[in-house]
This record gives structure tokens, C-alpha cells and sequence, in this order.
């Protein structure tokens, strides 16, 4: 395998992508390929940073349709991030890969504290490990954790894993003349409101010009191509 472009990597697996593309559940079929292709890029040295979302269990953003506060809608996502991030770290084990769980909440039986003392020792000696419960706060979506764990990190690189191909001008599913970019400054990003990543996280990753790569992780063999640095998806970058 050729020399990676990128080799501290923090990767923002959505629910939703967990799920295989569908709004809920999770899919053993995705949950086994990309642990395949997380076994492939950890074999050629990239330490690399996993953190789940989990729209696939509950969205605080729908709290009204909940019925709840949204407070506490947030803090039902953040406990469905733990689900998912226990099943990716048990197909991740069947792999031979060592994947320690760190939550930003205090689950002692099943994670370890998210502090970044923790996680740099444990992706020095291990090379991936698993962010779950977010930020740990209400109101901060899993997109803007991304951006602070990669940060935290030191990682050359945030790649978010969606099931379409990059950023588009609108929606390609309902207009057939939405228009794909290439790249994306992260000012042009901002003041057009895209939705595909929420603006706390891109202002974070601007701050500390960590560029972004937005792509399909549905798309077999795509992880590995963003991590050799090939052309694929939208770079939001300076």
C-alpha cells in the first residue's frame, strides 16, 4: 500500500450511514465493510478517530415530534451514539482491531473518559478509537464534537462519511440541476447555509484550518481513496 496523504484522521460516521442509508437500525452489512476498510487503512499506520452520531436511535432535533424537551431529546441521541459505537467496536474486534470506547459521559462499565491525554495515549499504542456521547452537552450536534475531537487530535484531516457524494448547491434528490463542488471555502460554505455539516463545527475547523471532506462512505473502497488523498467529495477548506 502507497504512503498515505493522511495520517492522523478523525472520520464522523451519521446514524444514519450506520444504518446502511436507512432513517433507523443498524445494518451488519455496512457495520462489516467499513470495519474491513478501517482494518486496511490502520495496517498502513493511519491513527485514526471514529466518531458516531445517532439520528438511526433518536435525533434531539426532533424533540417536538418527541414529545420531550429538547435538552433531554439531546441527551437520548447521546446515549444512542454508545449503541452504535458498541457495535462498531464489536465488528472493529472481529477484525483484530482494538478499538477503546470514549464517551464524554460517565458510563464506566462499558467506556473510558474522552479526556485528550486518554485519547492520544490510546491512538499512539492503538491507532483508532472510538468517540461516543458527542460533546456531552445539549445543543451541540455530533458534527461539532467531530470538529473538537479532530482538533484535540491534532488530525490532518476531518472526513465526514454521508451517503451522498459531496456538497451540492441544493438538494440532488429532488433537483436534477443541483450543482456538486469540487471545493468550498469555508467563508462561501458559511454565508450559503448548506446543511450538510452544522456551522459551529465548520467554524471550529476553520479556526484551526483543519480542511474537511465531505463524500459517500456508502461507496465501497471511498474511505481509503480520501485517505490517500484522491479526488473525491467536496474539501471545504481555506
Amino acid at each position: 500500500m502507497a504512503k498515505p496523504k493522511y495520517e492522523n484522521v478523525l472520520l464522523k460516521l451519521s446514524g444514519e450511514v450506520l444504518a446502511g442509508g436507512d432513517r433507523w437500525g443498524l445494518d451488519p452489512v455496512f457495520l462489516s465493510r467499513i470495519s474491513t476498510e478501517v482494518k486496511t487503512v490502520e495496517e498502513a499506520g493511519v491513527r485514526l478517530g471514529l466518531m458516531v452520531g445517532g439520528g438511526n436511535v433518536v435525533r434531539g432535533a426532533r424533540s417536538e415530534d418527541l414529545g420531550v424537551d429538547r435538552a433531554c431529546a439531546d441527551y437520548m441521541g447521546m446515549l444512542g451514539t454508545v449503541v452504535n459505537g458498541l457495535a462498531l467496536q464489536d465488528y472493529l474486534e472481529r477484525t483484530g482491531i482494538r478499538a477503546p470506547l470514549l464517551s464524554t459521559i460517565d458510563i464506566g462499565q462499558i467506556t473510558e473518559p474522552a479526556t485528550r491525554r486518554t485519547v492520544l495515549k490510546y491512538l499512539e499504542s492503538e491507532k483508532v478509537v472510538i468517540f461516543v456521547s458527542g460533546t456531552g452537552n445539549p445543543y451541540f450536534t455530533t458534527d461539532t464534537a467531530a470538529a473538537l475531537r479532530a482538533v484535540e487530535m491534532n488530525a490532518q484531516v476531518l472526513l465526514k462519511g454521508t451517503k451522498v457524494d459531496g456538497v451540492y448547491d441544493s438538494d440532488p434528490k429532488t433537483n436534477t440541476k443541483a450543482r456538486k463542488f469540487e471545493t468550498l471555502s469555508y467563508i462561501r460554505f458559511l454565508e450559503r447555509g448548506l446543511k450538510v455539516m452544522d456551522a459551529t463545527a465548520v467554524s471550529l475547523c476553520m479556526e484551526n484550518s483543519l480542511p474537511i471532506i465531505v463524500f459517500d462512505i456508502l461507496k465501497e473502497g471511498n474511505l481509503h481513496k480520501a485517505i490517500m488523498g484522491s479526488s473525491i467529495g467536496t474539501r471545504i477548506c481555506s
